[in-house]
Protein backbone atom coordinates (compact mmCIF):
# COMPACT_ATOMS: atom_id res chain seq x y z
CA UNK A 1 0.00 0.00 0.00
CA UNK A 2 1.03 3.78 -0.80
CA UNK A 3 -0.22 6.79 0.51
CA UNK A 4 -0.18 10.29 -1.54
CA UNK A 5 -0.93 13.26 -0.05
CA UNK A 6 -2.02 16.34 -2.04
CA UNK A 7 -2.38 19.86 -0.51
CA UNK A 8 -4.67 22.41 -1.95
CA UNK A 9 -3.80 25.65 -3.59
CA UNK A 10 -0.96 27.18 -1.27
CA UNK A 11 -2.02 30.97 -1.23
CA UNK A 12 0.28 33.24 -0.48
CA UNK A 13 2.74 33.95 2.49
CA UNK A 14 -0.26 32.76 4.98
CA UNK A 15 -0.36 29.32 3.15
CA UNK A 16 3.45 29.39 2.21
CA UNK A 17 3.79 29.54 6.13
CA UNK A 18 1.20 27.17 7.02
CA UNK A 19 2.96 24.72 4.45
CA UNK A 20 6.39 25.07 5.81
CA UNK A 21 5.18 24.69 10.11
CA UNK A 22 2.86 21.58 8.98
CA UNK A 23 3.26 19.87 5.99
CA UNK A 24 6.54 17.46 7.52
CA UNK A 25 4.81 16.63 10.92
CA UNK A 26 1.62 15.88 9.15
CA UNK A 27 3.73 13.43 6.65
CA UNK A 28 5.36 11.71 9.25
CA UNK A 29 1.71 11.15 11.56
CA UNK A 30 0.35 10.00 8.67
CA UNK A 31 3.53 7.88 7.53
CA UNK A 32 3.05 9.73 3.78
CA UNK A 33 5.11 8.33 1.04
CA UNK A 34 4.51 10.56 -1.88
CA UNK A 35 3.32 14.32 -1.46
CA UNK A 36 2.46 17.07 -4.57
CA UNK A 37 1.28 20.67 -3.70
CA UNK A 38 -0.52 23.20 -5.93
CA UNK A 39 1.62 26.35 -5.43
CA UNK A 40 -0.09 28.75 -8.91
CA UNK A 41 -1.31 31.29 -5.86
CA UNK A 42 1.88 30.97 -3.44
CA UNK A 43 3.37 34.46 -4.79
CA UNK A 44 1.07 37.13 -3.46
CA UNK A 45 -1.98 34.66 -4.55
CA UNK A 46 -0.97 35.27 -7.78
CA UNK A 47 2.04 32.94 -9.99
CA UNK A 48 4.68 31.41 -8.56
CA UNK A 49 8.44 32.77 -8.18
CA UNK A 50 12.32 31.89 -7.45
CA UNK A 51 12.40 33.45 -3.99
CA UNK A 52 8.82 31.49 -3.30
CA UNK A 53 9.92 27.75 -4.58
CA UNK A 54 13.47 28.49 -2.88
CA UNK A 55 11.67 28.82 0.28
CA UNK A 56 9.41 25.92 0.15
CA UNK A 57 12.29 23.69 -1.58
CA UNK A 58 13.68 21.97 1.29
CA UNK A 59 9.80 20.59 2.44
CA UNK A 60 9.24 17.16 1.21
CA UNK A 61 7.28 17.76 -1.92
CA UNK A 62 7.85 15.34 -4.71
CA UNK A 63 5.67 17.43 -7.14
CA UNK A 64 4.46 20.82 -7.28
CA UNK A 65 1.28 21.57 -9.73
CA UNK A 66 -0.29 25.04 -10.87
CA UNK A 67 -3.18 26.19 -12.98
CA UNK A 68 -4.06 29.30 -14.74
CA UNK A 69 -2.40 32.02 -12.20
CA UNK A 70 1.57 30.18 -13.07
CA UNK A 71 1.77 32.79 -15.77
CA UNK A 72 0.92 35.99 -13.78
CA UNK A 73 4.49 36.08 -12.60
CA UNK A 74 6.50 36.79 -15.71
CA UNK A 75 9.90 36.32 -14.01
CA UNK A 76 8.30 32.99 -12.66
CA UNK A 77 7.21 31.61 -15.90
CA UNK A 78 11.16 30.13 -17.16
CA UNK A 79 11.16 27.92 -13.61
CA UNK A 80 8.69 25.94 -15.43
CA UNK A 81 11.28 24.87 -17.96
CA UNK A 82 14.10 24.91 -15.37
CA UNK A 83 12.52 22.69 -12.52
CA UNK A 84 10.96 19.18 -14.16
CA UNK A 85 8.80 18.77 -10.95
CA UNK A 86 6.80 22.14 -11.32
CA UNK A 87 4.22 21.43 -13.80
CA UNK A 88 2.00 23.24 -15.26
CA UNK A 89 -1.58 21.91 -16.74
CA UNK A 90 -1.09 19.42 -19.96
CA UNK A 91 -3.70 20.68 -21.75
CA UNK A 92 -1.99 24.22 -22.97
CA UNK A 93 -1.32 23.82 -26.67
CA UNK A 94 2.42 23.01 -27.09
CA UNK A 95 5.42 25.68 -27.03
CA UNK A 96 4.46 26.99 -23.70
CA UNK A 97 6.74 26.26 -21.50
CA UNK A 98 7.09 23.76 -19.06
CA UNK A 99 5.07 20.33 -18.93
CA UNK A 100 2.29 18.87 -17.88
CA UNK A 101 3.30 15.65 -16.64
CA UNK A 102 5.80 13.84 -14.56
CA UNK A 103 6.63 10.26 -12.74
CA UNK A 104 8.86 10.53 -9.80
CA UNK A 105 9.48 7.62 -7.07
CA UNK A 106 9.02 7.50 -3.18
CA UNK A 107 11.73 6.38 -0.93
CA UNK A 108 11.18 2.43 -1.33
CA UNK A 109 11.53 3.01 -5.19
CA UNK A 110 7.66 3.28 -6.21
CA UNK A 111 7.14 5.26 -9.40
CA UNK A 112 4.22 7.56 -9.21
CA UNK A 113 2.61 9.48 -12.18
CA UNK A 114 1.20 13.60 -11.46
CA UNK A 115 -0.65 15.21 -14.42
CA UNK A 116 -1.84 18.26 -14.28
CA UNK A 117 -4.87 19.85 -16.14
CA UNK A 118 -7.09 22.70 -16.56
CA UNK A 119 -10.62 22.84 -17.19
CA UNK A 120 -12.08 25.04 -20.14
CA UNK A 121 -15.27 26.07 -18.38
CA UNK A 122 -15.50 30.02 -17.46
CA UNK A 123 -11.62 29.39 -17.64
CA UNK A 124 -9.10 30.88 -20.00
CA UNK A 125 -9.02 29.50 -23.48
CA UNK A 126 -7.62 25.96 -23.18
CA UNK A 127 -6.87 22.88 -25.34
CA UNK A 128 -9.40 20.59 -24.34
CA UNK A 129 -8.77 18.61 -20.75
CA UNK A 130 -10.28 15.20 -21.74
CA UNK A 131 -8.46 14.68 -25.11
CA UNK A 132 -5.45 15.58 -23.34
CA UNK A 133 -6.20 13.57 -20.34
CA UNK A 134 -6.44 9.97 -22.88
CA UNK A 135 -2.81 11.89 -24.96
CA UNK A 136 -1.16 11.76 -21.73
CA UNK A 137 -2.13 8.34 -20.65
CA UNK A 138 -0.36 7.12 -23.64
CA UNK A 139 2.42 9.09 -23.57
CA UNK A 140 3.38 7.84 -19.57
CA UNK A 141 2.64 3.84 -20.86
CA UNK A 142 5.12 4.46 -23.83
CA UNK A 143 7.56 6.03 -21.40
CA UNK A 144 7.16 4.15 -17.90
CA UNK A 145 5.07 1.07 -18.61
CA UNK A 146 6.25 0.16 -15.10
CA UNK A 147 3.65 3.02 -13.65
CA UNK A 148 0.62 2.09 -12.02
CA UNK A 149 -0.31 5.08 -9.61
CA UNK A 150 -1.34 8.25 -11.13
CA UNK A 151 -2.98 11.32 -9.98
CA UNK A 152 -4.75 14.31 -11.11
CA UNK A 153 -4.55 17.60 -10.31
CA UNK A 154 -7.68 19.03 -12.43
CA UNK A 155 -7.85 22.47 -12.26
CA UNK A 156 -10.91 24.08 -12.95
CA UNK A 157 -13.76 26.44 -11.95
CA UNK A 158 -16.86 24.22 -12.74
CA UNK A 159 -17.97 21.38 -10.08
CA UNK A 160 -19.24 19.73 -13.30
CA UNK A 161 -15.77 19.38 -15.33
CA UNK A 162 -14.18 18.08 -12.20
CA UNK A 163 -16.56 15.66 -11.41
CA UNK A 164 -16.63 14.55 -14.64
CA UNK A 165 -13.06 14.01 -15.09
CA UNK A 166 -13.13 11.47 -12.02
CA UNK A 167 -15.57 9.12 -14.14
CA UNK A 168 -13.93 9.69 -17.90
CA UNK A 169 -10.63 8.18 -15.83
CA UNK A 170 -12.41 6.43 -13.66
CA UNK A 171 -10.23 3.06 -12.75
CA UNK A 172 -7.62 4.51 -15.54
CA UNK A 173 -6.10 6.79 -12.23
CA UNK A 174 -5.69 6.64 -9.31
CA UNK A 175 -6.94 9.68 -8.20
CA UNK A 176 -8.32 12.64 -9.53
CA UNK A 177 -8.55 16.07 -6.67
CA UNK A 178 -9.82 19.17 -7.99
CA UNK A 179 -8.19 22.65 -7.15
CA UNK A 180 -8.93 26.21 -8.71
CA UNK A 181 -12.15 27.72 -6.21
CA UNK A 182 -10.39 27.39 -2.95
CA UNK A 183 -13.90 26.05 -1.37
CA UNK A 184 -12.96 22.23 -0.06
CA UNK A 185 -15.93 20.21 -0.83
CA UNK A 186 -17.40 17.24 1.51
CA UNK A 187 -17.84 14.16 -1.86
CA UNK A 188 -14.42 12.76 -1.03
CA UNK A 189 -15.21 9.11 -2.36
CA UNK A 190 -13.87 5.76 -4.72
CA UNK A 191 -15.45 5.68 -7.85
CA UNK A 192 -17.50 2.08 -9.16
CA UNK A 193 -13.69 0.96 -11.09
CA UNK A 194 -11.40 2.14 -8.13
CA UNK A 195 -10.75 6.09 -8.99
CA UNK A 196 -10.20 8.83 -5.75
CA UNK A 197 -12.57 11.86 -6.60
CA UNK A 198 -12.78 14.89 -4.39
CA UNK A 199 -14.11 17.61 -6.18
CA UNK A 200 -12.03 20.70 -4.96
CA UNK A 201 -9.56 19.66 -2.02
CA UNK A 202 -9.37 23.80 -0.86
CA UNK A 203 -6.80 25.76 -0.23
CA UNK A 204 -4.03 25.93 2.02
CA UNK A 205 -4.14 29.66 3.11
CA UNK A 206 -6.72 32.19 5.49
CA UNK A 207 -10.35 31.65 5.67
CA UNK A 208 -11.04 34.39 7.13
CA UNK A 209 -11.63 35.56 3.87
CA UNK A 210 -13.32 35.58 0.47
CA UNK A 211 -11.01 32.51 -1.41
CA UNK A 212 -8.14 33.82 0.58
CA UNK A 213 -8.84 37.38 -0.47
CA UNK A 214 -9.30 40.49 2.16
CA UNK A 215 -13.16 40.24 2.19
CA UNK A 216 -13.87 44.18 2.00
CA UNK A 217 -11.49 44.30 -1.42
CA UNK A 218 -13.64 41.65 -3.06
CA UNK A 219 -16.52 43.18 -2.11
CA UNK A 220 -15.87 46.48 -4.01
CA UNK A 221 -15.84 44.25 -6.92
CA UNK A 222 -19.04 43.21 -6.42
CA UNK A 223 -20.82 46.23 -5.29
CA UNK A 224 -19.42 48.73 -8.07
CA UNK A 225 -18.52 46.20 -10.88
CA UNK A 226 -15.45 48.15 -11.08
CA UNK A 227 -12.39 46.92 -11.14
CA UNK A 228 -10.61 47.22 -7.34
CA UNK A 229 -7.10 45.27 -6.32
CA UNK A 230 -6.95 42.08 -4.55
CA UNK A 231 -4.98 41.41 -1.32
CA UNK A 232 -4.36 38.35 0.44
CA UNK A 233 -6.06 38.24 3.78
CA UNK A 234 -3.60 36.85 6.57
CA UNK A 235 -6.11 35.52 9.25
CA UNK A 236 -7.97 32.36 10.21
CA UNK A 237 -5.20 29.81 8.49
CA UNK A 238 -5.42 26.29 7.69
CA UNK A 239 -3.71 23.66 5.47
CA UNK A 240 -6.05 21.89 3.51
CA UNK A 241 -5.90 18.81 1.10
CA UNK A 242 -6.40 15.03 0.69
CA UNK A 243 -5.14 11.82 1.91
CA UNK A 244 -5.24 8.84 -0.66
CA UNK A 245 -4.17 5.24 0.05
CA UNK A 246 -3.64 3.10 -3.08
CA UNK A 247 -2.32 -0.26 -3.96
CA UNK A 248 0.90 0.28 -5.56
CA UNK A 249 0.54 -2.81 -8.06
CA UNK A 250 -2.89 -2.38 -9.13
CA UNK A 251 -3.03 1.59 -8.65
CA UNK A 252 -6.43 1.21 -7.28
CA UNK A 253 -7.57 3.95 -4.55
CA UNK A 254 -8.11 2.06 -1.62
CA UNK A 255 -9.50 4.91 0.69
CA UNK A 256 -9.87 8.94 0.65
CA UNK A 257 -10.17 11.28 3.17
CA UNK A 258 -9.99 15.22 4.08
CA UNK A 259 -6.93 16.74 5.55
CA UNK A 260 -7.74 19.91 7.39
CA UNK A 261 -4.91 21.65 9.87
CA UNK A 262 -5.92 24.75 11.79
CA UNK A 263 -2.83 27.11 11.80
CA UNK A 264 -4.15 30.11 13.62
Amino acid sequence: MIRLLFVGDVMGSAGRRALRSHLEPVVDREKVDFVVVNVENAAGGFGITIKVLEELDSLPVHVWTTGNHVWDKKEGVPLLDAHPTLLRPANYPDGNPGRGWCVEETASGVPVAVINLQGQAMMPPIDNAFRRADEVLEEIRAAHPEVRVILVDMHAEATSEKQAMGWYLDGRVTAVLGTHTHVPTADERILPKGTALQTDVGMTGPYESIIGMRPEKVLERFLFNTPRPFEPAKRGVEMRGALVEADEESGIALSIRRLRVEVT
